[in-house]
């Protein structure tokens, strides 16, 4: 509750947090937006692949001539992880293979890294998490985005006592969105083609959104966070308002929906015919949270707590989040206290890459959000157990073999490439959990696959 006091301190002696970002796009534009308006914090520099497009998005975003004159833009992520004048890095290319690679260089240059790429945590995060430990370096998911705010729920709800019944994000969600491509996403966003255009608006990515990828995606890296796990059908995306939340959010035979206690789920704002449910969490996040005393019931009652019928189970939320507004949290947090906002500690879930049609042996894959393959939420060991392909790493690679629509890829269905950094890691991550070599030196998990 004091980062921004040490900020004041920091800028006061001036000695500002250093602080170099890979990636100049729409989520990092929101930071950017930010940095000049927050004490104690220098951008050194900027690694684009197109430094003309990072500079028109500082310019889009207000930067001054002063602002300018402070950070390098260029096109070198190599040289800005190895400069000696940055301690924190950002990575938000958004490219989860190319994301693997510039986060291990910066572990090796002895960097904390803020990872805004999610879908490279999902497939990875917890060998990252090891890695950076053995560097001494902080690695850490980006406030604002809805995972790390959903561990921040998990950890407020955990350090004050209550035990963590379920929690999760909101979605606009009905069963067949799961099969929308970039050609049918703003019909079922309520836009044309034109206005979308017009909007700069991608396509393919608000498709990952829509079709249900990416909440398997920030969920599995939520369950590998907190220790949260999830159903073993993954997501049920149930229809459910704020007001709801604490009676949906508990186990079955209590009358809710959930598979069981400390489970991960996304839930709708809308009916199954399509509704709007009015008072809805689409665009924040929830956490539900158990009363186990008759004393604690009492309370949530008396202070006008939100609960089930029973009074038992209560629910705490932000109905919205920032997105890239919020990133100075993690970098106030990593670098003036050393913690992560969100941080592996295990592997427990994964995002799947599922067919969306069939596919036929010589098709290219083209990731998420695409016309290819959609992310599922799975146990971890079912995924490890069968083999399958996490969704960050279903892009550009060729189909060996026919897969139904609806099913699982394989490793063994795809032509992919051993020899990227990416994959190795994950490959490294399966072979240790395979083997059971998951103790850290803490006694703790380091990636234990269950």
């Amino acid at each position: 509750m004091n980062l921004y006091a040490k900020l004041l301190d920091r800028e006061k002696q001036g000695k500002p947090l250093r602080v170099g970002l890979i990636g100049a796009g729409k989520f990092a534009a929101m930071y950017l937006a930010q940095v000049p308006r927050t004490p104690g914090v220098h951008l050194v520099a900027i690694a684009d692949l197109s430094p003309a497009n990072a500079r028109a998005n500082l310019e889009r975003v207000g930067w001054s001539a002063e602002s300018f004159a402070r950070t390098s833009i260029s096109d070198d992520w190599q040289k800005l992880v190895s400069n000696p004048e940055i301690d924190i890095v950002i990575e938000a290319t958004g490219n989860p293979v190319a994301a693997v690679e510039h986060i291990l260089a910066a572990f090796k240059h002895g960097k904390h890294v803020i990872n805004v790429t999610v879908e490279s945590d999902a497939f990875c995060g917890p060998v990252l998490a090891q890695k950076a430990r053995a560097a001494g370096v902080v690695y850490s998911l980006a406030y604002g985005d809805q995972p790390a705010i959903i561990c921040d729920l998990v950890d407020w709800a955990r350090a004050a006592g209550f035990p963590v019944v379920a929690a999760g994000r909101g979605h606009k969600w009905l069963p067949h969105y799961a099969q929308s491509t970039p050609e049918t996403v703003w019909g079922y966003y309520g836009l044309t083609p034109e206005q979308a255009k017009l909007g700069g608006l991608n396509p393919k990515m608000f498709n990952s959104f829509l079709d249900g990828s990416k909440p398997a995606i920030e969920s599995s890296a939520v369950c590998n966070a907190t220790g949260l796990t999830p159903a073993p059908n993954g997501l049920d995306f149930p229809s459910c308002s704020i007001e709801n939340l604490p009676g949906l959010m508990k186990p079955k035979d209590e009358g809710g929906v959930l598979h069981h206690k400390g489970q991960v789920e996304v839930v709708s704002s809308l009916e199954r015919d399509g509704t709007v449910i009015p008072y809805d969490i689409r665009f924040g996040v929830w956490v539900v949270f158990e009363g186990e005393s008759e004393y604690i019931r009492r309370c949530f009652s008396e202070y006008g707590v939100k609960t089930d019928a029973s009074g038992r189970y209560a629910c705490m939320y932000k109905r919205w989040h920032l997105i890239g507004l919020e990133v100075g949290i993690s970098v106030a947090s990593v670098g003036l206290r050393g913690e992560a906002t969100g941080c592996a500690t295990g592997w427990r879930a994964d995002a799947v890459a599922t067919a969306k049609k069939d596919l036929k042996p010589g098709e290219i894959l083209d990731g998420e959000g695409g016309y290819t393959v959609v992310g599922k939420l799975m146990p971890a060991q079912a995924s490890l157990g069968q083999g399958c392909l996490p969704l960050g790493l279903a892009h550009g690679w060729k189909m060996l073999r026919p897969v139904g629509a609806g099913q699982p890829l394989k490793w063994s269905d795809v032509a992919f490439d051993a020899n990227l950094p990416a994959v190795k890691l994950r490959r490294e991550m399966e072979a240790s959990a395979s083997s059971g070599n998951d103790k850290s030196r803490y006694g703790q998990p380091r990636w234990a696959a269950g």
